[in-house]
């Protein structure tokens, strides 16, 4: 209802009523919308995503560059509940080449924990906090504040995770449309992990370089519909043998198709 009719609806007031009903109709607000941390997670025992990624792999020593191309599925088992009480599904990872033409291969498995407020990743020992409420832009939260001093060596010894503990996850903007690779997702929320970089592009060949690069999208309804995570450091090696050197990992991954 509108002031007008507010005031229209009365059959008497005088001119300080008419002043504090314009005060009140000044002061009306649009109601927040809360959206649920779990409404951008579909679990249920036999839901899957399918992504196609590329993997930046350094070779040869740090020398070489490649980028492997595969498809992975990610399929949700069975539930149990964690030592909190909360709803935790155990999620199954099977691998096959870049068409998906081959035969589905076992490859791992993590587990989801989630709550109208939170939402939890743990793979290959790597806690997340990978949601977080409110979803709406411009807030804020420390993603990684589970994880250990330098968890990612090994494999990797660098320092690109040494302060990995202080990147601040934040949502860049709200809900949006986003295309990707000729596909459209709806309703899609980003959360930007980390951007920094250190003389990238590499325009001083004899000094370190760095670049720490990590964000994820969720779609309502769906879950995770694309990644990307680069963290790699460059290391000129002035004085050894062999010439500079590169030491991380690069992942791109997006969906393919779901159920």
């Amino acid at each position: 209802m509108t002031v007008i009719q507010k005031i229209k609806n009365l059959k008497i007031f005088s001119p300080l009523l008419l002043a504090i009903v314009l005060i009140g109709g000044c002061n009306e607000k649009e109601p927040f919308e809360i959206i649920a941390v779990k409404d951008f997670i579909a679990l249920q025992p036999g839901k899957y995503i399918t992504y196609r990624v590329d993997s930046l792999v350094f070779t040869q020593f740090g020398r070489q560059v490649e980028i492997h191309s595969y498809q992975v599925k990610h399929l949700a088992d069975s539930f149990y509940l964690d030592n909190q009480g909360r709803k935790t599904f155990r999620i199954f990872k099977f691998i096959n080449d870049s068409l998906g033409a081959g035969l589905w291969r076992p490859n791992g498995t993590y587990a989801i924990s989630v709550t109208d407020n939170q939402l939890e990743w743990n793979e290959n020992n790597l806690k997340q906090i990978k949601l977080q409420s409110p979803i709406r832009k411009d807030f804020g939260w420390k993603g990684n504040t589970y994880l250990t001093n330098n968890p990612l060596d090994p494999p990797y010894n660098f320092s690109n995770d040494d302060d990995i503990q202080s990147w601040e996850y934040h949502y860049p903007e709200n809900l949006t449309d986003f295309v990707y690779k000729n596909s459209v997702y709806k309703e899609v929320i980003t959360v930007e992990q980390i951007d920094s970089r250190f003389n990238v592009p590499i325009t001083i060949p004899a000094a370190y370089a760095f670049r720490n690069y990590a964000v994820d999208r969720f779609a309502k309804g769906i879950g995770l519909v694309q990644r990307s995570w680069e963290c790699w450091e460059y290391q000129p090696n002035t004085g050894g043998s062999g010439g500079p050197y590169k030491v991380g990992f690069g992942i791109n991954q997006w969906m393919i198709d779901h159920n």
